[in-house]
């Protein structure tokens, strides 16, 4: 049996959530639900310009693989994340929270000089996240900071298709994935963005390689990585990247893709506060259910409902006994 149900590789980012209109967006030139890339001084502008939108006044350490771990944590799983930060406040901070919420880490590898990456989430009434990132020191994620023998002693690899906009970072996660094969731990990506889709598809390639074990997207990210407008044909096409996959479809639910069939999980009733983390904890609670022995349909199934019960509340982590009660749906073993 291996230590580790969860290998996370991504960005370390600290979230900062600020309620917004369309007319802010607008205003403020920015694209609506998608992740941008910007630069310290622009992050700086906006929080400026919108210091009294703010909703979330509690730090928490972000990034889209670190919610997907943590949250498998508060299942009952076991992880290691590998990602960078700086040796500043927000760095310290982040890795702290990490182990705080029982995630292994080799922080020595992973702190630098630089500034710790941050991300602006803003959040329109319609629910719609849209993110504006600085990355920081993630950036100088690099080779150096993964730990091949915690990736060897991991059920899967998983890893946010958000490195691909670094070469460093993505070289980090093309290697990783070379670990893992050769280590017999199944590899699990993240398509992460449509944007990241659509301007970086090349690099998701690379880190896919021969095709990876299990693969994670929402219907547009689907359909922007098949490169077509229907998702009959995108689900078709989906099977030559991945030995099986999970794409989400708001409430329309999921398909499920076990390798032999395509299940759908039906999505749960629910009035959208705050669409971040959605992604990330639908993953989360996927890999916890299918690394405790659950089917596809069943880790599906109960990963809507864990889904669900985040974009219902802002932020995007559940208080600690919401995690119990939503494990309750979990059935049919494999």
């Amino acid at each position: 049996m291996k230590k580790y149900h969860v290998y996370g590789l991504g960005n370390a980012l600290v979230d900062t959530e600020i309620e917004v209109t369309d007319n802010n967006l607008n205003e403020l030139n920015i694209e609506k639900g998608l992740m941008t890339l910007v630069d310290e001084e622009r992050q700086h502008f906006l929080l400026d310009n919108l210091a009294d939108h703010m909703v979330m006044s509690k730090r928490a350490c972000g990034g889209s693989a670190a919610n997907t771990v943590i949250s498998l944590g508060q299942f009952g799983g076991k992880s290691f994340f590998s990602c960078k930060v700086a040796d500043d406040e927000n760095g310290h901070f982040y890795m702290q929270d990490l182990a705080d919420n029982g995630v292994d880490h080799n922080a020595h590898a992973q702190i630098s000089a630089g500034i710790t990456g941050k991300c602006l989430v803003m959040i329109t009434d319609d629910a719609e996240r849209t993110m504006n990132t600085f990355l920081g020191t993630s950036t100088e994620l690099s080779s150096a900071d993964l730990d091949a023998d915690a990736i060897a002693d991991s059920e899967y690899l998983y890893i946010e298709g958000y490195l691909v906009t670094g070469d460093s970072a993505k070289q980090a996660a093309i290697q990783a994935a070379d670990i893992a094969r050769q280590a017999g731990t199944k590899i699990a990506l993240s398509l992460s963005d449509p944007g990241i889709v659509e301007f970086f598809r090349a690099g998701l390639q690379e880190i896919a390689g021969p095709g990876v074990d299990l693969l994670f997207c929402n219907e547009q990210e689907a359909l922007n990585w098949c490169e077509t407008d229907n998702i009959d044909q995108a689900l078709e096409h989906l099977q030559t990247t991945a030995k099986q996959f999970v794409v989400t479809r708001g409430s329309q639910g999921s398909v499920v893709f076990d390798g032999n069939e395509y299940l759908t999980a039906p999505a749960q009733p629910i009035t959208a506060v705050d669409t971040n983390g959605a992604g990330d904890m639908f993953a989360g609670a996927y890999l916890y259910g299918i690394t405790q022995g659950y089917s596809s349909l069943s880790a599906a199934v109960f990963a809507n409902r864990a889904a669900s019960a985040v974009v219902g509340q802002y932020g995007p982590r559940l208080h600690s006994a919401e995690y119990d009660g939503l494990k309750e749906g979990l059935t049919e073993r494999q």
